[in-house]
């Protein structure tokens, strides 16, 4: 299904030769997306623990807002977005409530879903979850085994990064700095059972209040890391055009993905990473183990939806940027401004303005110049409803 009008479609006006320039981080450049008439995207989605902060928010809609031009392009997208429902937070949650981890992450998701819909994301493709993957997960590490680059220790399976000498560019970064947010996110780099520290888990033993399945290996659960491959790979094939998520993902995540994933299949993982910023409040990176959030879905009972929405892409999605208390009373204005001018005054493309909010969103998924195109233009009494739908925001 397309987002915007048949009109708007550059494909059925035959232009759709033209491309957009993403930023990759493995190449570290902007570069020209040009994928095949089917764009198969994966973005690393929730793990359902609590509900979606507007840092959760900003990361889904640039990858909305980047679904929404590539369909106005006229390609079908194909977006998987996971569902991490096996991992260490979601069962620390779950044992600090009292509750059954799924049913955790049952409500968890639901409420995500709802301030997705709220906020006008498009549907993907698929939200498969972590769980579902278990027998995809365990024919996933035989290969990464038989093809030499994992061994067993210590009860567990671990990757071989110095079997994998690309291992690092995704992320370009040093050892010392990957031994250091492997150690900041979860990597347990002093775990004596590997041959390096930057060695990670596939496969290994649960708690005794954690799920567990058999594996020739032995009973257990697969690493965070194994996840994503496993599902990216049954759902889109074995080599995907964009992979995405927030910034904090580029390592270990991604980067471990990626070796992983070429390790067991021999060919290409990712033709493009795409990563977006983190959103801070009170000088710090939303997180919570933190507790600087701000929550959408507390958030949208006091102001419209779209408003948050504009709150979120007047920001470039590579850029850090910071909670401000004007955020919402400067875009609930702007959002005034805009539905004045939805419909005054002919179409958007009779003036030319959607033609160039299209160039702003081909140039690096550039829409703090999109908002500020429609922002003049809403001021000058120029029809402005057909760019902001392109945008996802409904007027």
């Amino acid at each position: 299904p397309r987002c915007c009008p048949k009109e708007w479609s550059q494909y059925e006006t035959g232009l759709n030769n033209l491309s957009m320039k993403l930023f990759d981080t493995a190449k570290q450049q902007v570069v020209e997306f040009a994928p095949n008439p089917t764009v198969l995207m994966y973005t690393c989605g929730i793990t359902p623990y609590d509900a979606t902060h507007l840092g959760h928010a900003f990361t889904f809609i640039s990858y909305d807002v980047l679904q929404r031009r590539l369909i106005d392009l006229g390609h079908q997208v194909k977006c998987v977005r996971n569902v991490t429902d096996v991992d260490d937070p979601l069962f620390a949650k779950a044992r600090e409530l009292g509750v059954h981890y799924l049913d955790l992450a049952a409500g968890e998701e639901a409420r995500f879903e709802s301030d997705m819909t709220a906020l006008n994301a498009l549907p993907v493709h698929s939200t498969p979850r972590a769980s579902s993957a278990i027998p995809d997960i365990r024919g996933f590490i035989g290969m990464v085994i038989d093809r030499g680059f994992a061994y067993e220790s210590g009860g567990s399976v671990y990757f071989d990064v110095e079997k994998f000498p690309q291992f690092g560019s995704v992320s370009h970064y040093s050892r010392e700095t990957m031994i250091a947010l492997a150690r900041e996110r979860g990597g347990n780099v002093d775990d004596p059972h590997k041959r390096n520290p930057l060695d990670f888990v596939l496969w290994h033993p649960s708690a005794s209040d954690e799920p567990s399945w058999d594996t020739m290996w032995g009973a257990g659960r697969p690493g965070w890391h194994i996840e994503c491959s496993a599902l990216a790979l049954r759902e889109l094939g074995t080599t995907i055009d964009l992979h995405g998520g927030g910034s904090d993902l580029i390592f270990p995540h991604h980067e471990c993905e990626r070796a992983q994933s070429e390790a067991a299949t021999g060919q290409q993982f990712v033709k493009h990473w795409m990563h977006v910023a983190m959103v801070s409040m009170n000088g710090h990176k939303m997180s919570k183990s933190r507790g600087n959030l701000v929550f959408v879905d507390k958030l949208r009972t006091q102001h419209d939806p779209m408003a948050i929405r504009l709150g979120l892409i007047e920001h470039h999605y590579r850029t850090e940027w910071e909670w401000d208390d004007g955020l919402m009373a400067r875009n609930e204005s702007r959002l005034a401004q805009w539905k004045s001018a939805a419909h005054v005054g002919g179409s958007d493309g009779d003036s030319g303005l959607l033609t160039e909010v299209r160039s702003a969103l081909d140039n690096d998924l550039d829409s703090p110049t999109a908002v500020q195109l429609i922002d003049d233009a809403s001021k000058n009494g120029v029809a402005v409803g057909d760019s902001a739908r392109l945008l996802g925001v409904v007027i």
